[in-house]
């Protein structure tokens, strides 16, 4: 989650702590004293933690995604409505929480004119002079471009000044953009009060002006390889520029053995929790199962995991029996005719893999990380895709970034952007990397995104 995103996270929770309290002094049309803002201090937190996990799960803090006037407006009126839904229910179970129907529903209205209007001119305040950073790209190649079209397509707080054409490096961006040539890169970043610099050449050797990348540095400038700023701007990597040196020297890709062992911890709590809430709902999904088609409740198929050793993955099944007796190992498409009418429904809402807790259990998976590949198609993808073994350095996961951020994959395309965001995970592994991706499944869940 970048820096703009937090900082609009940030804004959405003081704005819904001050409507909170503007919905009091609404209600007993006075200014609260001090004893009705001790006992509310604890209220408003929940009031506000609420509002702004349903803002979330209506996707108000997407970085990738930028939203008009219209859109921001109906989003958030649908998420102040999905918080007053959970917050009559938080109040329904805690009533000694709530400081009454009619505060909850002014603030509730307050909040979400607020946000709105914060929302709305949040853009704005990314192009304050100290809030923004100008970007100077040193390139002007195809990678060049492609970072160029991210910028315009991303929420962040950069702004494109321009390019610096080296000799020799065809133009695959507008020339109108290019404010020099390589050997004016310093007085050009002075001049235009440049923050960042993200090196994009075709080809290095004999272009890169060090002299001057140095100077630039000591100046304060930020020096940064395009491969690490599209990391930061995406949150995946850029495989095929990279190459295996930018790995090793690169931060992050370092699992110590503390990491494994709350990995490890992490699961089996998760396990517990999960066996707690779902067994009683298995028998009544094996019935259906049964009921619905022939063929055995659960599936079993091999799956590659970590160090590449397989082991026997657990769901219930989807499909219709012996689905792959004529077709062999295939992916499955949109609408495949295959899956049972009980299958779609448990695809949909993530239930089929209720049964992979065992293999959580077992060790053989975790509860996040890359989704686990057949042997067929592992040996296929070693052959065609760069550093695709390198997602076996872990555990595979019931969920994951991948799975989280891209859909369903079916095809080699697909799995070569599935393990962009699978390495970005392994390379940036962290606690709060696992808490972000636990939330955007949630959304995953309860939206029924990319099932298929």
């Amino acid at each position: 989650m970048n820096k703009p995103i937090l900082l609009l996270l940030l804004g959405d929770y003081l704005l819904a702590i001050s409507a909170q309290y503007l919905g009091i002094c609404l209600r007993y049309q006075s200014m609260p004293n001090w004893e009705m803002l001790n006992q509310g201090g604890i209220r408003s937190l929940i009031f506000a933690t609420v509002v702004v996990l349903a803002g979330y799960l209506s996707e108000l803090y997407r970085g990738d995604l930028t939203f008009n006037n219209k859109e921001i407006f109906l989003r958030a009126c649908s998420a102040n409505f999905l918080a007053f839904l959970g917050l009559s229910v938080f109040y329904y179970l805690f009533p000694n929480l709530m400081l009454g129907r009619s505060v909850l529903v002014m603030a509730l209205v307050i909040f979400c004119l607020l946000q709105f209007l914060w929302h709305c001119h949040f853009p704005g305040l990314l192009r304050i002079p100290w809030v923004m950073q100008k970007v100077l790209i040193l390139g002007v190649g195809p990678t060049a471009l492609q970072i160029s079209n991210l910028l315009d397509k991303t929420r962040h707080n950069y702004e494109l000044v321009g390019f610096i054409q080296p000799a020799g490096e065809m133009a695959s961006i507008n020339l109108s953009s290019v404010l020099g040539s390589i050997e004016s890169l310093a007085r050009t970043a002075t001049r235009e009060k440049v923050h960042k610099i993200v090196i994009s050449l075709s080809e290095r050797r004999g272009v890169l002006p060090v002299r001057d990348i140095l100077g630039c540095k000591f100046k304060g400038i930020d020096i940064v390889d395009e491969i690490s700023f599209y990391e930061q701007i995406t949150g995946k990597l850029m495989i095929e520029r990279i190459n295996p040196s930018w790995f090793i020297f690169s931060n992050g890709s370092r699992l110590t053995p503390f990491m494994f062992f709350y990995k490890r911890g992490f699961d089996l709590l998760f396990a517990a929790v999960g066996l707690v809430l779902f067994l009683p709902l298995m028998p009544l999904i094996a019935l259906a199962i049964r009921v619905d088609s022939k063929g055995p409740v659960f599936f079993r198929q091999v799956r590659v995991g970590k160090g590449e050793r397989p082991f026997v993955l657990y769901k219930f099944r989807t499909m219709g029996e012996d689905a792959e007796k004529k077709t062999g190992a295939v992916w499955a498409q949109e609408d495949d005719p295959r899956i049972t009418r009980v299958g779609r429904f448990l695809r949909t809402s993530r239930m089929d893999e209720m049964p992979q807790i065992f293999n959580v259990i077992r060790g053989d998976m975790s509860f996040i990380g890359p989704r686990p590949e057949r042997p067929e198609f592992v040996e296929t993808l070693n052959e065609r895709v760069p550093y695709y073994s390198n997602r076996h350095s872990v555990k595979p996961g019931v969920t994951g970034w991948a799975q989280v951020k891209y859909e369903y994959g079916a095809s080699m395309e697909d799995a070569l952007e599935k393990l962009r965001y699978d390495l970005y995970y392994i390379k940036n592994f962290s606690i709060f990397l696992d808490f972000l991706i636990i939330m955007e499944t949630l959304k995953v869940v309860i939206f029924g995104r990319g099932a298929r």
